[in-house]
């Protein structure tokens, strides 16, 4: 997170409440206290309305010091494909993909290669569509 953080190529993802829709949900939030070590948190989605560092999301994002970056992606934000039937309930082992932050479960590797292979199938790729809760703010 501290590369992130620093990193020339990704100080666009850092927030900007006055800048566009876009810019104001940036995600490079996290930096590292210089005085104590303790991750600082900006002024974002993730902080308390006044601006004040939000504890629980704090520990929450910074639980482990990684950061995913990807070039190979489809973001769809509220807008998705809905999920073949065939991933609810995967094989004998009951492997279930479910939507959702937080959710994790190691899969099977025939059911990792399956669903990339239906994913590519949609010819789709990065950012096709807002947040969710951007349809809910005016």
């Amino acid at each position: 997170m501290e590369e992130y953080w620093a990193a020339p190529e990704f100080q666009t993802k850092k927030v900007n409440l006055r800048g566009s829709k876009k810019q104001a949900f940036g995600d490079n939030i996290y930096s590292r206290n210089p005085g104590n070590g303790h991750w600082s948190q900006a002024n974002s989605h993730h902080s308390f309305h006044d601006g004040s560092p939000n504890p629980l999301n704090v520990k929450a994002d910074t639980g482990t010091n990684r950061v995913l970056l990807s070039n190979d992606f489809v973001y769809w934000g509220g807008s998705g494909p809905e999920l073949p039937a065939r991933f609810l309930d995967y094989g004998s082992s009951h492997e279930t993909l479910r939507a959702g932050r937080g959710y994790k479960i190691d899969f099977s590797s025939p059911l990792v290669n399956e669903f990339v292979q239906w994913i590519r199938s949609l010819n789709q790729a990065g950012y096709s569509g807002e947040p969710l809760d951007w349809r809910r703010t005016p």
